[in-house]
């Protein structure tokens, strides 16, 4: 079986531009939180125990989830939250295991934006840190999707901070906008092809 990567980083710092450049060096990369969202809507014990959770109407007539109303049941409410990612994450997990016994190359990305605090990061040979000072990821967030500030900081503010992710990390990539994180890559990249690890 392939060797696994983990690669998470807080909103804004360019995780997504990382895995891009993994991409393009031949590697699989699985988008954690977009296959989530996919499943929310396919699978069958997603979708059944959501609706145990919050009711039927919490999918809409195209059997599609209602993430507002799903938000605002889980918005500060961090029992609920647990609730629905204890359903999500099992669901996610195999779905990423099934995935990886698939791929042909000699590692694989699992790309996640709360790959420590899920747990997942365990099943991860090797993980990555993407980060990014405060302000340029407020910034970054802010013209991506028309945020406010006090919105970008809400949302940042329930991930882990980097200071925590550090201490469960493999290496850290540093994504600040003077930053060259080419190098970086295929250093691991080339560490990972010949050697099986990244240092």
């Amino acid at each position: 079986m392939a060797i696994t990567v983990g690669i998470t980083g807080g909103i804004g710092s360019g995780k997504s531009t990382v895995c891009k450049v993994f991409r393009w060096l031949g590697i699989p990369v699985f988008e954690a939180d977009l296959v989530a969202k996919e499943l929310i809507n396919t699978d069958i014990k997603i979708r059944e125990g959501l609706i145990d959770l919050f009711g039927s109407d919490i999918y809409s007539r195209d059997a599609t989830l209602d993430r507002k109303k799903l938000a605002a049941y889980i918005f500060n409410n961090d029992i609920q939250l647990q609730k629905v990612n204890a359903l999500i994450h099992p669901v996610v997990r195999d779905d990423f295991l099934n995935w990886t016994k698939e791929q042909t190359a000699p590692y694989v990305i699992h790309e996640a934006a709360i790959l420590f605090e899920s747990g997942f990061y365990k099943m991860m040979d090797f993980t990555i840190l993407v980060s990014a000072p405060e302000e340029e990821r407020i910034a970054r967030v802010r013209k991506r999707d028309r945020s406010t500030e006090q919105e970008v900081r809400e949302r940042m503010n329930k991930q882990w901070p980097d200071s925590e992710k550090r201490k469960l990390a493999t290496v850290e990539i540093k994504n600040a906008d003077s930053d060259l994180i080419l190098p970086g890559i295929i250093k691991i990249d080339k560490q990972l092809r010949e050697n099986g690890k990244i240092w």
